[in-house]
């Protein structure tokens, strides 16, 4: 599991990247590279949206102590 969730979680720093470079100049590298919603960027979308629901699904498991309750 330790291996998957390093691998995603390359995936979804690159994702964020990727994403950040669209909003600020508009520029697509995927699409660049790959071609416009061709099958290779549509995989490495649906990877890169795969690996931020592996992320969600077992960050309590690493991150978060369930045993303790903290109240503010």
């Amino acid at each position: 599991m330790h291996i998957l969730r390093m691998i995603a979680y390359a995936l979804v720093i690159t994702g964020a990247l990727v994403w950040g470079i669209v909003g600020f100049f508009g520029y697509n590298i995927v699409s660049a590279v790959f071609g416009d919603m061709t099958i290779l960027s549509r995989i490495i979308y649906a990877l890169v949206g795969v690996s931020g629901i592996v992320l969600l699904a077992t960050h309590r498991e690493e991150y978060c102590d369930c045993t303790e309750t903290t109240r503010f």
